[in-house]
This record gives structure tokens, C-alpha cells and sequence, in this order.
């Protein structure tokens, strides 16, 4: 392993004014997002739809620092035969490529998940790292609900995600950490706190039995919110503060960066989220975002699978990523987004 190339990858993955495209959807959640814009999921749809942001030379360039990919993804052509991981690599952007198998009920543990994909990674991850991929990512999911999360429930998905990130880095791939617990629900703020404490702890504890160099890796955590259903929505200020303050004593100062999931918060909430956060420094690691939905909900209604709308859809995609880089300096404003709109 070295050590010194992986700190080099994941320091460029949090770099400043960047941040990382989440273009990993699985093909049964690219089809809901193409179903929502009135798009068939085919394989040449997705091809197009990916190859339109990876194009998108403003955006890739200015404020992308990497992308995720999922496995359909990483080995597919642009039109003109060009793989895919070029595209993202000729824009100054790093390849990256989702390695998790999805979740699976966990036994005796009523309504929760673990995550799985370790048997065969070993080898998986050789092959991703010579077609190009050079950061890796696995999802960890931890809802909160009556009862739940059980320690159970925590210990085998932050042993999961250790096993997972020291496989990655014995194959010189940096793996982006990610426990993800869940917005869903009626929990207020402080009991997101309190389970995602929990779950940061484990998840670091984990990293440490399984020798896990933590300079060499990227954590991807949800932010502290409250739940989508919660009568009390938490402020700006309150999600950043909060935040912050769970990372400062979850997070040792050792891990080169930090890239928030959106997990389902609008556009602009995710953007304000992080700028918020960037008001409190400064901070002992890198601090940006690594966005699905929040990146991608714009681009996708303005191309809606239509070729004439490639432009269209590119300027969408820009936007967000301006917004989102902006953000990542805590330069961005409200009044940016009503300029474009």
C-alpha cells in the first residue's frame, strides 16, 4: 500500500470549491428517477444521460473533483466509443466506482439492514482499479425508528464498511465511508445526533481493529437533521452547528476529508446546509459535498431524454455544481439562485 498516493487521491476528492458527483444509482433507482421525467430506463438512456454530465466541461472541470460510478457505468462507451472513465479523467476529475451489492434484512433484527458485496471485492477491485477507478464507495444504512437502531445493527455495518475500506486500500483504491443514517422518519434533530454519534464511533472504532490508514480515506456521512416527518424542522444554523459539533467529536483530525450524502434534502437545503457549515471554521478536514439527487434532480427534468435538450440539461447541471462549489468555500448565497432561476 501507499500511503502517500492514497492521501494524495483523497485530499483532490475534498478539494477546495469541488466536490464529488454521486452518478451511482443502481438500475432499479435510475429508473425511478427516469420514470419521474417520463424517460425509459435503457441501457443506451443511461449511457446518454451520464456521458450528457460527464460532457458538461464547466461544471466537470470548475467543481467536480471525482465521480462515483456504478458498475454498468464504468465499463460503458460515449457515442463516439470514448469510455466513459476518459471523459471523467480528461475533465481533471478521479473515476471512482461504487462496490456495495446493496442490503439485505439483517436476522433477528426486525425492520433493519446490513449491507453486503465482501465476498469476491478482492478481485472486483483489481479490475476497477485497471480500467481506471481510483476511490471506491460502500453504503452503510441505519434507520431510526421505535426501538431502532440496535447496537446489533450498528456493529455489523461499521464492521462491514471497515472490512470493505481496508480491502480498498490494500488495492491502492481510496475508499469513501459510508454510514448513512436515514432522514426518513419523525425523530427530531437531537435524536439524529445522538444515533449518528453512535454510529461515527462504531464506524471509527471498526477502522482502527480492521487497520484501516485513515489519512488514506474519505468518510461520507449524513448531515444532522431532522426527520422528513418531524412536526419541528431544524434551522440552517441549527443543522450546521450541530453538525459540526458531532464531527469535531466524532472525527479524528487524521481523515483527510469529509463529503456529505444529501439523503434526500432539497437542492438548495443541501447547498445552505453546507455553507452554513463553512461559517464555523475552521475545520480540521476538508469539508464538501458528495451529491446525488441534489446534483442531479435539476439536469435531469431540463434534458428529459430528449437530444435538443443536451445544452439544456448541462446548464442545469453547471448551476448546481456552481452552487454546491460555491458553497464548499461558504461563498454562496440565496440570492445566486434566484439570478439564475
Amino acid at each position: 500500500m501507499n500511503l502517500t498516493e492514497l492521501n494524495r487521491i483523497a485530499t483532490a476528492m475534498v478539494a477546495p470549491g469541488k466536490g464529488i458527483l454521486a452518478a451511482d444509482e443502481s438500475s432499479g433507482t435510475i429508473k425511478k428517477r427516469f420514470d419521474a421525467i417520463g424517460v425509459e430506463s435503457t441501457e443506451q438512456n443511461r449511457r446518454d444521460y451520464r456521458e450528457m454530465l460527464f460532457r458538461a466541461k464547466d461544471a466537470m472541470s470548475r467543481y467536480i473533483s471525482g465521480v462515483i460510478l456504478y458498475d454498468e457505468t464504468i465499463w460503458q462507451d460515449a457515442k463516439d466509443g470514448t469510455p466513459l472513465v476518459k471523459l471523467i479523467e480528461s475533465s481533471g476529475a478521479i473515476p471512482g466506482i461504487k462496490v456495495d451489492e446493496g442490503t439485505q434484512a439483517l436476522p433477528m433484527c426486525p425492520g433493519e439492514l446490513v449491507t453486503v458485496g465482501l465476498d469476491k471485492l478482492a478481485e472486483r477491485l483489481k479490475t476497477y482499479y485497471e480500467r481506471g477507478a481510483r476511490f471506491a464507495k460502500w453504503r452503510a444504512v441505519i434507520d431510526i425508528g421505535s426501538g431502532i437502531p440496535s447496537m446489533t445493527a450498528i456493529s455489523v455495518n461499521a464492521h462491514a464498511l471497515a472490512r470493505y475500506a481496508a480491502l480498498c486500500q490494500a488495492a491502492q483504491i481510496v475508499p469513501i465511508v459510508e454510514p448513512e443514517v436515514l432522514m426518513d422518519g419523525d425523530h427530531d434533530i437531537d435524536r439524529c445526533y445522538e444515533v449518528t454519534s453512535r454510529v461515527l464511533n462504531k464506524t471509527f472504532q471498526e477502522l482502527r481493529v480492521q487497520r484501516v490508514a485513515l489519512e488514506g480515506m474519505v468518510l461520507k456521512p449524513n448531515m444532522a437533521v431532522s426527520g422528513k416527518k418531524c412536526a419541528k424542522q431544524a434551522s440552517v444554523e441549527e443543522v450546521a452547528e450541530k453538525t459540526i459539533r458531532l464531527l469535531r467529536a466524532c472525527v479524528p483530525a487524521a481523515v483527510p476529508g469529509i463529503a456529505f450524502l444529501s439523503g434526500g434534502q432539497s437542492d438548495e437545503e443541501a447547498t445552505a446546509h453546507l455553507n452554513a457549515m463553512h461559517k464555523l471554521g475552521p475545520l480540521p478536514w476538508g469539508l464538501t459535498f458528495s451529491y446525488g439527487r441534489a446534483l442531479q434532480a435539476a439536469p435531469q427534468k431540463a434534458w428529459s431524454g430528449k437530444a435538443e435538450n443536451v445544452a439544456a440539461g448541462q446548464d442545469a447541471f453547471s448551476h448546481r455544481a456552481r452552487m454546491n462549489g460555491l458553497a464548499s468555500r461558504g461563498e454562496w448565497q440565496s440570492s445566486l439562485e434566484q439570478k439564475a432561476a
